[in-house]
Parts: C-alpha cells; sequence; structure tokens
C-alpha cells in the first residue's frame, strides 16, 4: 500500500499527521471532505491519544459529532465515517490507548471508560463542535460505547452500538467458558500497532494451532505457547474465569445502568457471535430503568452484516427480502432523530423490532419481556420415537450420555464442521438428541429457549450446549438457536458452585440466542444436548480446579451424565 505522510499545523494550533492511501485521499478530496488523520492527544495523566477528523467543508458553523472509537487501528478507518461527514456531521475517530501512534500500553478493554470522556473533552473545545456528541460502532467500537455509558458525559448524546461485544459475559468467555478464538484475536490486536489482519485471517495456522492444542491434551493456559508467542493478555484473562471486579470496571454494572438516559439503538442478528452481549445491555438497561428510551433491531443477520454489509444469503439460508435493510440509512436517521430533532427512523414501530423469518415481515413488541410470557413447555423423555413431551414425566426416568474426554481422534471432522444455518444433517457424536411429534399448524416463535436441567453426573463439574432446530418436512435442519453453559455458574455467572459427585443437581438453561421464525406445518423441534468436547472451545475436565489449568490426565473415567425426564425446555410464542 502506497502511503504519502504529511506534517504540517493547522488554525487548532496542534501538529497533526495525515497518513492516507492514496485512492482514499482522492476519493475523500472529490467529495469534498476534509480529513485530518493521527491527531494526538496528551491527557492530564499523560496517556497518548491518536484521533482522526473528518468533515464536509461547506459552511463554517458548528456541528454535531459522530464519534467512533475503535482498536482496529488501520489508515483506512477514515471511510467509517464518510457517510456521517458527506451529511452534515463532524466525525472523530478514535483509536483505543496502545493503538497507531499511542506509545502506552494495550489493555483492550480496560480503558475506554476514562479515554472515551478524555476525546469528547477535546471535541467540544474545538470551534466547528456543537457540543452535542453521538456514538457509534461494531463488535470491540459497540462495546466501547457503553464503557463510555459508565462515566456518563454530559456532552454524550446518544449510542448505536452494534453487535456490541461485553467483556466477561460472551468475550473472551460466553457464559464462563473460554474458547479459542480470542488468541488469534488478541494477536489480530496486539502483534502491532496497527491491526494485524493477514496474521487473523489465516486460517490454516489457526486450525493447526487449535488442532495441536487439542491433540496434546495439554491445558488451555498453554495455548499461547503452542502458538509460539505468549501472550500475557491471554493469561490475564485466564486469572478471571469468572465475572469478578476486573470485567465490571469496563462495562455499566447493575444500578450504573440506572443513570443512562440518553437514547439507545441496539443492532445484532439471530446469528451474531456477540447477540448476547448486547441482549444484555438490553436486558440490564431496562432492568435498572424503566423509563429507558433503548430501541432494538434484531433480524437474520450474523457480526458483520449489522455493520451496514447486508448480505442476501449466508451459511446455507436466503434472507427474506424485508430484512435487506439499509443499515447505514438507518443510523444516519437515529442521529438526525436525536442530534437534529428528525423524525424518529420510520423502521422503529416500537421498542424491540424484529423480523421474522419465513414471513417476509417485521413485528415489534414494547418489551423483550413480552416475547417470555407465552410459550410451550417440553420435558424430557422417551416415549416411541417421540422424545420431548408435552405431558410430565416420571422424575425418576433418564436418558444417559457417556463421552470419553481423552478420545481426541474426532479433531479433524471437529475442525472441518461447516456450523450451516441450513443443513440436509446434523453432527450425532457426544450428545442427546430429543426430538417433538410433527406440529399440526404453523407457529412463529419468537425470543430465548429457556429451561431446566436436572441432572447427574460422575465429576464436579460439566460444559454442556444445547442446539434448536427446526426439522422440516424435506428433512433439512434448521438452526434456530444454541447455548452453552458451564453447569458450576450456570446459577450465578459471579460464583462458582461445584457439584456433587453422582448427586442429582439442577440448574437453569439460559442465555440462548434469540431467535424469531415462523416454524411450518409437519415441522418437528429437534433439541441437542451434548458435552463440551471441541479444538475451540476450552475443556472442562471436571476435577472442580482451575479449568485453565487441568490437562488431559486429569480426564480419568469417561464424563458420565444423566439427564432426568422432568428436566424441560419453554419454547417461546409469538402471540400478537
Amino acid at each position: 500500500m502506497n502511503k504519502t505522510i504529511f506534517i504540517f499545523n493547522l488554525f487548532l494550533g496542534l501538529n497533526f499527521i495525515i497518513a492516507q492511501n492514496k485512492d482514499v485521499r482522492k476519493s475523500l478530496k472529490k467529495e469534498n471532505l476534509i480529513v485530518y488523520d493521527s491527531i494526538n492527544i496528551q491527557t492530564k495523566k499523560n496517556i497518548s491519544l491518536t484521533l482522526s477528523l473528518i468533515y464536509n467543508n461547506f459552511g463554517s458553523e458548528p456541528k454535531s459529532t459522530i464519534l467512533i472509537n475503535t482498536i482496529y487501528a488501520d489508515v483506512n478507518n477514515v471511510v467509517l465515517g464518510k457517510s456521517f461527514a458527506k451529511n452534515g456531521y463532524a466525525v472523530v475517530i478514535l483509536n483505543t490507548r496502545g493503538k497507531y501512534l499511542s506509545n502506552n500500553i494495550l489493555d483492550p478493554f480496560e480503558h475506554e471508560a476514562e479515554d472515551i470522556n478524555e476525546a469528547i473533552n477535546w471535541i467540544i473545545k474545538q470551534p466547528w463542535s456543537d457540543g452535542k456528541v453521538g456514538m457509534i460502532g461494531h463488535s470491540y467500537s459497540g462495546f466501547s460505547q457503553w464503557a463510555a455509558t459508565k462515566r456518563l458525559h454530559p456532552a454524550l448524546k446518544t449510542i448505536i452500538p452494534q453487535a456490541a461485544v461485553a467483556p466477561g459475559i460472551d468475550f473472551p468467555m460466553r457464559n464462563n467458558m473460554f474458547f479459542t478464538y480470542i488468541l488469534s484475536w488478541l494477536n489480530r490486536v496486539s502483534n502491532h500497532k496497527m491491526t494485524d489482519n493477514a496474521d487473523f485471517n489465516n486460517g490454516k495456522k489457526w486450525y493447526s494451532i487449535y488442532k495441536k492444542w487439542y491433540e496434546s491434551g495439554v491445558s488451555f493456559r498453554k495455548l499461547d505457547s503452542i502458538s509460539g508467542k505468549p501472550n500475557a493478555i491471554f493469561q490475564k484473562w485466564l486469572d478471571h474465569p469468572s465475572y469478578d471486579s476486573y470485567w465490571k470496571t469496563m462495562i455499566p454494572y447493575k444500578d450504573d445502568f440506572s443513570n443512562i438516559d440518553i437514547p439507545v439503538l441496539t443492532t445484532t442478528g439471530y446469528y451474531d457471535a456477540d447477540q448476547l452481549g448486547a441482549l444484555y445491555y438490553l436486558k440490564e438497561h431496562y432492568s435498572y430503568n424503566k423509563n429507558a428510551e433503548h430501541y432494538m433491531v434484531i433480524g437474520p443477520y450474523d457480526h458483520q452484516s449489522v455493520d451496514r454489509m447486508i448480505k442476501t444469503s449466508f451459511r446455507g439460508y436466503t434472507i427474506d427480502p424485508a430484512a435487506r435493510i439499509d443499515f447505514e440509512q438507518l443510523y444516519l436517521e437515529w442521529f438526525n432523530y436525536v442530534l437534529k430533532n428528525k423524525e424518529k427512523p420510520a423502521l422503529l414501530k416500537d421498542k424491540i423490532n424484529y423480523q421474522l423469518m419465513g414471513s417476509n415481515e417485521w413485528k415489534s413488541k414494547s418489551s423483550i419481556s413480552d416475547l417470555d410470557r407465552d410459550g410451550m413447555k417440553w420435558f424430557f423423555n422417551h416415549e416411541k420415537d417421540v422424545f420431548l413431551l408435552t405431558a410430565k414425566p416420571d422424575k425418576k426416568s433418564f436418558s444417559r450420555l457417556t463421552v470419553d474426554l481423552k478420545d481426541r481422534s474426532d479433531s479433524n471432522e471437529l475442525l472441518n464442521l461447516k456450523y450451516n444455518i441450513v443443513d440436509k444433517e446434523i453432527y450425532l457424536k457426544n450428545n442427546l438428541i430429543f426430538t417433538t411429534a410433527p406440529f399440526d399448524q404453523s407457529f412463529d416463535f419468537s425470543g430465548q429457549f429457556s429451561g431446566e436441567l436436572n441432572f447427574s453426573v460422575n465429576k464436579r463439574d460439566v460444559d454442556l450446549y444445547f442446539s434448536l432446530y427446526e426439522k422440516t418436512v424435506d428433512n433439512k435442519y434448521f438452526l434456530l438457536s444454541t447455548c452453552v453453559t458451564r453447569a458450576s455458574y450456570a446459577k450465578n455467572r459471579e460464583q462458582r458452585n461445584l457439584l456433587a459427585l453422582g448427586k442429582k443437581e439442577s440448574i437453569p438453561i439460559q442465555n440462548s440466542e434469540f431467535v424469531s421464525k415462523r416454524i411450518k406445518k409437519g415441522s418437528r423441534l429437534i433439541l441437542m444436548i451434548g458435552i463440551t468436547k471441541s479444538p475451540f472451545w476450552q475443556i472442562n475436565y471436571g476435577t472442580g480446579g482451575d479449568i485453565s489449568n487441568e490437562t488431559i490426565k486429569d480426564a480419568q473415567d469417561p464424563v458420565d451424565l444423566k439427564i432426568y425426564g422432568n428436566s424441560y425446555i419453554n419454547i417461546p410464542l409469538d402471540i400478537d
């Protein structure tokens, strides 16, 4: 990439470095946009922060500012704010502390609450600022907006968190379970001051690392050493397997949400890897602030789609035409609504706006809790070929699953699984399958499945996964929702409660993924319950000790899991 570096002084009285791709710079100039890339500001605590400023050169009146905080330092980040700048906003892109030209140490997630306030303080003092700031951003940038609300600046008027990560909730652990992907992500952002996409996108390299770790049976804590590059951040994260004070300082916690009184627009997808983070913020915000002005738009999107990149199909599923909305226009309309007193976006019929797959229509509810009020309760018990029963069975009956954690002969097939949304078959190893009878009429499934698992196991702990499918009349499997849970944290993510060996236990089934789909007449629901044993997940050997330090030597006897017939799941019904 050819880059030209210019150093010069601006009317602001500061030194700036412009580092722009030649084609990008030419394009922005053609669109009458002015870009000052790499503005260095020094905080009172001697922290170095790097900003970029974009605005159009029409008129001299002060403008509201759109702030984007990102850990993905890249000279092309200025493109992120182009559409807002063209529509009369000043756009500031803030690089996470330790990235780009910042000479500080990189500590992902730890300093956004402080640094974003410093950036806002700088913004509102500039002659082009009208004193009002809105924030937008995807994934890590989505998290950073919630971090900013932990110390809500008076000038911050609204946020649009897209597929927002919730540290300690859904990344780098999901329901207290760490996963191997986090190491490749850490290398992406920490290998150097920019973003190492080449290393991150080297799937062959990372799969070989995951495979080597999985087959070797060494502890999860050795994963970074196997990669050839020890990572101090990775090790620090593993030292915090509970949702403890380390994670709580990063984003609002409990009563902190009651102080968030600015309008919020959340966007996420049914197949967004960070959907659980987005839902966590939404639910906590409404739990502690009943009058919150918080809207959500959710549909059949993956992690990238809500960042303005709509796909017509992915993972074997072709989305309804109605779902192919213009996110970029939605975000602009929202900022105009809050910052310029314009009309609210037409898509936002109510607080919760979701696309019902298979119907080509959008639906709305005033609260996400409205989607949990009606449901079908299905119990786990075997009767002929039907496993999920609507009548409560004998609680002494059980289904049994035995899994040998020492067996690593399945590494290749696990690494090569496609994880499609629509497929002709599903993976049947290390799990139990529960099936309903065919439905005699269609119905709408909208919300998160939940339930209760009554079980016993010969270990002090166990990691479980739940996958819910619609099996259609043409024998295709449509993935609806998934859930993973570490049994010892299922009741409380902040406090580990070990299991009693071989004794009956009861834990909630919760934090599954939100989905909305019309279930067709003649279809069945298929629930898969399995024990997590994969190159993509930390392996819980059940000793009761620190799982990051357990090895295959701790596997000993196979896991012997009994799931009792009075266990159940609740399927949310979408009833108008």
